[in-house]
């Protein structure tokens, strides 16, 4: 199926609307992108929507995980949200929540890093 990736800017947070399939196939693309565009814009914060995330494997675990660090190098935070039952139990068994927060929305995550 592959991965749709949304990329938004709203002042200095990056918005990332994830479609489709997170996995060793795409990681490495959405891991460039996010990266490029953390640096363009100079972004502090980061919003990651998985509402249509259908699948995602370790390496998509592990670009998320980069992407926190990187985030938090620069003193920002990252926000999951929307996030589907299959995905949600991956970062739930990775132990991703105790890091990232998970907000319901992205209405209520922008409003958490005071965009909305």
């Amino acid at each position: 199926m592959g991965l749709s990736i949304d990329i938004e800017v709203m002042e200095d947070v990056l918005c990332i609307r994830l479609s489709g399939e997170l996995d060793h196939h795409t990681s490495e693309d959405l891991r460039s992108r996010i990266t490029e565009a953390i640096e363009k814009h100079d972004i502090m914060h980061l919003v990651l929507n998985l509402e249509k995330l259908t699948f995602m494997d370790s390496s998509g675990l592990g670009v998320i995980l980069g992407r926190y660090k990187q985030i938090k190098m620069r003193q920002g935070e990252m926000v999951v949200c929307s996030i589907s039952p299959p995905v949600k139990r991956l970062f739930e068994m990775s132990g991703l929540f105790k890091i990232i927060r998970l907000e319901s929305s992205e209405k209520f995550a922008l409003e958490r890093l005071g965009v909305a």
